[in-house]
């Protein structure tokens, strides 16, 4: 996708994907086909209970829903899962590295047994690299460490460090820690070291999936279907009753993905370009992406 000035960094336009909603010409067939497929997205009875909004599915997994509204005067509903990394380990599956072939959150999902899955960051023109540093194991997807201030990283080698952080690189040393890890996906951060939102504001306005790590260390899915500016999401962000200490974009419009399926309980969301479908609408459009964020259950 293509960003307006308005990320943590020096501004500049990503290229755009082939065969996406970027273009006037994909843009029109992505439309059309809205018109066509519907896909009915499951939504869980959530505890409506302001003083513990979450539906606890599992030992360490729940999910939340959170309506918010910016400073437009429109409402947002944004969908979290939380995750401790005690209980469920988290893996970086590509296409690179297996099928060569992009899928839907939902199908790498089931593929790969995985309970919930995210766009593991935006990806280049070629349809499988990374736009920043990719690492998992021995397999190396983009090996050029860019700009991004921010890298996740998961798979420690060693007990010293936690399971899973969101390190800043500017104040935190990444190198050493690159020792420590053996999995690493880097995008743009969204809230820096001491808790500020480092998005200026923009015109442009989409869907948008995120992650993030709160003050006791569990892992944050966050996703937003709302066309709404990554600087008003990141406002509404710190605004709910999250602890959210670190958050770092993954992806926005309709490659944007959120799939959780526990058995009793399946969550879907997918992202749409503004003005492509209404916030409240209940078509929803899964696009094949490359690499996924997923977890899977620890075995005691």
């Amino acid at each position: 996708m293509r960003f307006s000035k308005g990320y943590d960094r020096k501004p500049e336009l990503l290229p755009a994907r082939p065969g996406t909603a970027t273009s006037p010409r994909s843009r029109t067939s992505f439309l059309l086909l809205a018109s066509f497929l519907l896909f009915a997205c499951v939504f869980p009875a959530w505890a409506s209970d302001e003083k513990d909004p979450w539906k606890v599915l599992d030992e360490g997994l729940g999910v939340a829903e959170f309506s918010s509204s910016s400073s437009d005067e429109l409402e947002y509903r944004i969908t979290v899962v939380r995750i401790d990394p005690r209980y469920y380990a988290f893996k970086l599956i590509s296409a690179s590295e297996n099928t060569r072939e992009k899928m839907t959150v939902r199908e790498w999902s089931r593929q790969f047994n995985l309970i919930a899955a995210v766009n593991a960051g935006m990806y280049q023109e070629d349809g499988l690299a990374s736009v920043g540093y990719m690492k998992n194991f021995d397999h190396v997807n983009n090996p050029r460490l860019g700009r991004d201030k921010t890298v996740l990283a998961f798979n420690p080698s060693g007990p010293d460090v936690a399971e899973v952080q969101i390190i800043d690189r500017e104040c935190q040393d990444f190198n050493s820690l690159r020792q420590k890890y053996r999995t690493f996906v880097q995008s743009i951060r969204m809230i820096s070291c001491d808790r500020k939102n480092v998005w200026r504001q923009q015109a442009g306005r989409w869907s948008t999936v995120a992650i993030g790590t709160d003050e006791t260390g569990k892992v944050l899915l966050l996703f937003c279907r709302s066309p709404i500016t990554v600087h008003d999401f990141v406002e509404v962000l710190l605004t709910l009753p999250l602890s959210l200490q670190r958050a770092m974009y993954l992806e926005g419009g309709p490659q944007a993905s959120l799939y959780l399926s526990t058995g009793k309980t399946t969550l879907e969301r997918y992202g749409s370009w503004e003005p492509a479908l209404e916030q409240n609408s209940s078509i929803q459009i899964p696009l094949p992406v490359p690499n996924v964020i997923g977890i899977v259950k620890k075995v005691p």
